[in-house]
């Protein structure tokens, strides 16, 4: 069975890259009937965050990521860690380091001196004396000294290195706290992890993992490690690129099935196949055709991907989510006309929040640049006729053809373009140029509301 996991440290958010990461992880899981497992690697009590750590779960539950078996925190597991360490130590494979802070200096900065790569030099590895005073020893495992250390990582293939690149490492701190490479290795085993899915800021830390499996005699799982994602300069993404909390989309109105497609394509592909859903994630995905270059991020992609997403929702769905964005439409006599009028035109559940509150709330101001272009001429005298046409209208006046109608027949009986309507009308009605067909907008708000915004704006003009 295949068994993945992903362990996020609740010492800062969940960022697009670590939800790429998790999301590869789980469809892998998921495709092949096997185990997604979440562990918070929280050893680092001192900065830890609460807040982080409730992020983190609520980007799960947001993008549906689920995951089996309880959330196993690092932090619960000291005792298990203590046990091995001693088990090393009995073993003689682990060793007390009784090296001070000043030592260490000066080693490292005679190598340097002489070009050579810092690193721990194994003074007491085979140490059988008295132990000096006033030192908290650390513990070092017995990293092998010849040799190659060599795995298959399923991206970027072979990987070996000399022996003698990975120096006697530290796996418990002088305070008895067990390091990063110990405990990863030990819980991704006890853990039953069959493959690990990670970034490839990881690949240095795999040898000295698989020295720790090999000490314990545990049997390592495959690794592919995942290129960073750029952003279009080919540099590290930042906050401004887009390397924001997770969270931070949903504020800005992205759909998560927009998210999670947008993450798969970087980094992986299938032909020119943009978009994916879920069941075809999960039918094509296979880490072996990750890419082995990094990713770069493309804000209008993700863009157009949400407007797509936002397009093809149910409009029950959309009013929904709305809700957040302050816009409660749920109960609206003309829910369905109003959103398929709006959301064709929206990028964001924050665009399409506008786009209907510009529909159903009168203008409280017009945009002034659209008032010189509009409320020129003899706009007042149109506006005036077009609104007694509306009165007198002697046919039903319920969806937009009707409405269309009653303009068609207006500017034909005026002899005049349908824009000598049309501009007047719209900035009259939505206070500004640009949004749905006129239409829409009055089969939406009714006569009667569109005669009162046309009254609103020949007062304006008026003034």
């Amino acid at each position: 069975m295949v068994v993945t996991r992903f362990a996020p440290s609740p010492t800062g958010y969940l960022h697009i890259g670590g939800l790429r990461t998790a999301l590869f992880s789980w469809l892998w899981a998921r495709k092949n009937g096997g185990k997604f497992l979440l562990r918070i690697e929280d050893t680092d009590l001192a900065r830890n965050s609460q807040d982080a750590l409730k992020a983190i779960l609520e980007a799960f539950d947001w993008v549906g990521l689920d995951y089996d078996d309880e959330v196993v925190y690092q932090s619960d597991r000291f005792d298990i860690y203590k046990k091995y360490i001693e088990q090393l130590l009995a073993e003689d494979k682990a060793y007390y380091c009784y090296m001070s802070k000043e030592e260490l200096d000066e080693l490292r900065a005679s190598q340097m001196a002489n070009g050579e790569r810092p690193r721990y030099d194994g003074r007491y590895r085979d140490f059988r004396g008295t132990p000096p005073a006033g030192i908290e020893p650390v513990v070092r495992i017995k990293a092998p000294q010849e040799g190659k250390i060599e795995f298959y990582d399923g991206v970027k293939g072979e990987i070996s290195i000399d022996a003698s690149e990975v120096d006697d490492f530290i796996i418990a701190r002088s305070d008895g706290t067990p390091t990063y490479n110990f405990v990863v290795a030990i819980d991704d085993a006890l853990m039953g992890l069959t493959d690990v899915i990670r970034g490839d800021d990881h690949l240095y830390n795999t040898p000295k993992q698989l020295v720790v499996y090999e000490a314990l005699g545990f049997t390592p799982p495959k690794f592919y490690h995942v290129a960073m994602i750029h952003n279009e300069q080919g540099k590290k993404l930042s906050k401004r690129d887009g390397a924001l909390d997770v969270m931070e989309y949903k504020k800005m109105g992205f759909l998560p099935e927009a998210l999670l497609n947008f993450l798969v394509r970087l980094g992986w592909s299938r032909g020119d196949q943009e978009i994916f859903s879920i069941e075809e994630m999960l039918e094509y995905f296979d880490p072996k055709n990750i890419n082995k270059s990094a990713s770069s991020y493309n804000i209008d992609k993700l863009i157009w991907l949400n407007g797509h997403y936002i397009n093809n929702t149910t409009n029950e769905r959309l009013a929904n989510l709305l809700q957040e964005f302050g816009v409660h439409i749920s109960n609206h006599d003309r829910l369905e006309m109003l959103l398929d009028a709006t959301k064709i035109r929206s990028k964001t559940l924050k665009e399409l929040a506008q786009q209907i509150d510009m529909i159903i709330s009168p203008p409280t101001a017009y945009d002034e640049k659209a008032k010189k272009k509009a409320f020129k001429g003899n706009a007042k005298e149109i506006l005036k006729g077009f609104a007694t046409m509306l009165k007198e209208w002697n046919k039903p006046l319920h969806l937009p053809i009707d409405y269309h109608a009653v303009m068609e027949h207006f500017v034909k009986s005026n002899e005049i373009g349908f824009g000598k309507l049309g501009q007047p009308l719209r900035v009259a009605l939505l206070g500004q140029m640009s949004g749905p067909g006129m239409d829409e907008v009055m089969a939406i708000i009714g006569v009667d509301e569109t005669i009162d915004r046309i009254d609103r704006a020949l007062q304006e003009i008026k003034e």
